[in-house]
């Protein structure tokens, strides 16, 4: 069993001044940037690559990993999306900046970047400049492997064959600085690549916008081989990596009655799962081969390995952290030295080492800086019926500093719509029962996670069951006397977002106020930019002068479209491939190529004239995932039919909230809007 041996992170934690029962903590406690976002530990073991803010920029350190800085550098304003070690002298950093530029005209996208730091000379080498007649920006996510002992990078990158431009994978050494184009067999369609471990083409997968068809590609001697094909009309499943043996291919396909696919190429096939629950596949760091998963079931994050002994030792390094919730962040080569994320209930979230050579384990530290238990609110499940009887399952945040009874409550519903809420901590509702309100998070269906017919249950219900599935949780905590029914708003971002003013134009009645951060109020606009997305304009016209119209354009094309797949994101570590990708939202919204409802009357921009109740929109300017038109078209319809409304532009902030300054902002602004609107006292 292991021991705890440095717990010095701990006792720092606890002996730091604690929020009285009367003083309410301040907003920047929850709202600005984690202290530590990321910590992934090197190959060897001994080095650390640790991403720190404070609590706006972001900056890398790489420190030993019992102590001891060695380098570092300021991220300064970068979106810093995610980062690996590539042996043990480069870390791989991903960024993405929202910009119409990049040399593409045309609509504002999240374009995605990739820099090689190297340690021992502390240089920064962005790796697609050099890469022969493509663009500098990255299609998917970098695939690290060790090749003659070299450590390499594959990139898919945007390519212009025959005028148009292709992802294409690229191949980096790192140790010789050289870049080679490495597989010329790219089709037109072609949005995913997969390196076997030796470095070599493996897979690819194509996708047609189109007709919504989907193709696995694998490599058999020097000819590509179709294995499979499907329609897939929420987006391509991509491939996500080599399988059990490493002579397969894994596919996640969402959306299928299989969720995951091992594929070879004799053309055979084996379905590994079928568990709609399954969040996140764990592949060897040595030979990337698929040994385990990891998933939801209920409330708890449960990891699966392949072998017993692998099962039995991560068993091992949960008796580390009773009562806590686990996620493994990185762990080394020979899987002996791990990173994972410790979720206390009572102490907030901290980064720790195991390491089972000597059987001892440390804390680096907590994520939030001066986060007390005094500052956290506690959380309970629950669980209650829809109105057609559907069983919901929900998370309860009730202030410290107030018995559970007649409390005003905000509902705060995910994003997604596809995601869900855990027990975790949760910085937003956090901030908020930090105010003395109760927090409502329910996972309405559609949400994921709690088995395919509820995930199913949700298509074809955006304006309609997944709406009423909140208000309805609202009555149950009412009827329980823990809320006061008089006394409710609801905010929410994303999707939560358009649930709020959706709370405000078709569930009327239950609300006191609203507040939508980055929320899509005008649901035609989502299906169009599915359907019709904006062209680009590779290549301008001499003697252009607006590089902004499309006039004379000599070169038009779609374009990367499809960046936001980078994003690695919520704190289970899911990829967010789909969950943010408008195609998806069709399912939900009940739309598909040949079938179209009225989105009008469940968009909340044509609904201005039902709001009885005042209403906040906050929204980034440079969100490219529901743009900020969204906003400003709500604003006007309000404005137009006379109503409230108050419409806070976050200034160079993204879909995600990743600025601190803007993220402090919204909270701050959300937080006196319903002060004002919903007192808690």
């Amino acid at each position: 069993m292991l021991r705890p041996a440095l717990v010095a992170g701990i006792i720092a934690l606890l002996s730091l001044s604690a929020v009285s029962a009367q003083e309410k903590p301040p907003l920047s406690l929850y709202g600005l940037l984690p202290k530590v976002e990321d910590v992934q530990i090197s190959p060897d073991g001994s080095k650390l690559a640790v991403l720190t803010t404070d609590g706006e920029k972001r900056f890398l350190t790489i420190r030993k990993t019992e102590g001891g800085g060695l380098a570092g550098i300021a991220v300064a304003d970068n979106k810093l999306r995610s980062m690996a070690w590539a042996g043990e002298d480069h870390v791989i950093l991903v960024s993405s900046v929202a910009t119409r530029g990049l040399n593409l005209d045309g609509p504002k996208r999240e374009y995605f970047t990739v820099v090689d730091f190297k340690i021992s000379t502390g240089v920064q080498k962005p790796l697609m400049e050099s890469a022969p007649e493509a663009l500098t920006v990255i299609l998917g996510q970098p695939q690290i492997r060790t090749v003659k002992g070299d450590p390499h990078v594959f990139l898919e990158g945007a390519r212009f064959l025959r005028g148009a431009a292709a992802s294409t994978l690229f191949r980096f050494n790192l140790r010789t600085g050289t870049v080679r184009l490495l597989e010329h067999g790219a089709r037109y369609s072609s949005d995913s690549w997969l390196v076997d471990a030796t470095g070599e083409p493996f897979a690819q997968s194509t996708y047609d916008d189109k007709t919504g068809r989907w193709s696995l590609l694998m490599r058999v001697g020097s000819n590509w081989r179709t294995v499979d094909t499907a329609i897939a009309p929420m987006g391509s499943f991509g491939v996500e990596g080599l399988g059990r043996d490493g002579t397969s291919a894994v596919v996640w396909r969402r959306g299928d009655a299989v969720a995951l696919k091992e594929y070879r190429s004799n053309g055979k096939s084996e379905a590994l799962a079928e568990d709609s629950d399954l969040r996140g596949l764990l592949h060897d760091p040595a030979t990337h081969r698929l040994i385990g998963s990891f998933g939801l079931r209920g409330d708890d994050i449960v990891y699966s390995f392949e072998k017993a002994r692998d099962q039995a030792a991560w068993r091992a390094a949960l008796k580390v952290f009773p009562q806590a919730r686990v996620t493994l962040q990185s762990w080394t080569k020979d899987r002996k030295r791990l990173v994972v994320k410790v979720d206390s209930a009572q102490t907030g979230p901290s980064f720790a080492v195991v390491d089972f050579n000597t059987n001892q384990s440390w804390t680096l530290g907590p994520i939030y800086k001066d986060l007390t238990p005094a500052a956290i609110s506690p959380v309970r499940a629950i669980s209650y019926k829809a109105a057609d009887g559907l069983a919901i399952s929900a998370y309860l945040t009730l202030p410290r500093s107030r018995a559970p009874q007649a409390l005003p409550l905000i509902v705060l519903p995910h994003a997604g719509p596809e995601g869900r809420d855990t027990p975790g901590y949760d910085w937003w509702s956090q901030a908020l029962a930090s105010r003395g309100y109760a927090v409502l998070r329910a996972n309405f269906r559609g949400s994921d996670g709690l088995g395919a017919d509820f995930h199913a249950a949700g298509f074809g219900q955006w304006g309609g069951k997944m709406l009423t599935d909140l208000s309805d949780g609202v009555r149950y905590l009412a009827d329980q006397g823990l809320i006061d029914r008089n006394r409710v708003c609801i905010m929410g971002a994303s999707f939560g977002g358009y649930a709020a003013m959706a709370g405000a134009t078709l569930d009327k009645g239950v609300y006191r106020c609203a507040v939508s951060v980055g929320g899509p109020t005008d649901l035609n606009l989502v299906a169009r930019s599915v359907f019709n997305p904006g062209a680009v304009c590779v290549s301008q016209g001499p003697g252009s002068s607006d590089k902004g119209a499309m006039g004379d354009c000599q070169l038009r094309g779609a374009g990367p479209v499809n960046t936001q797949r980078l994003l690695i994101a919520n704190a289970d570590g899911r990829d967010l491939r789909t969950s943010t990708t408008p195609r998806y939202w069709l399912r939900f919204l009940g739309v598909d190529n040949s079938r179209a409802p009225n989105l009008d009357a469940i968009s909340p921009a044509k609904l201005a004239d039902r709001v009885a109740i005042p209403v906040m929109l906050i929204h980034g300017t440079d969100d490219t995932i529901v743009p900020y038109e969204h906003s400003q078209i709500m604003a006007d319809a309000l404005k137009k039919a006379g109503k409230s409304v108050d419409l806070i532009p976050l200034d160079g902030e993204d879909h995600w909230l990743s600025r601190g300054n803007t993220r402090l902002k919204m909270l701050t602004e959300a937080v006196a809007f319903v002060e004002k609107h919903n007192p808690p006292d």
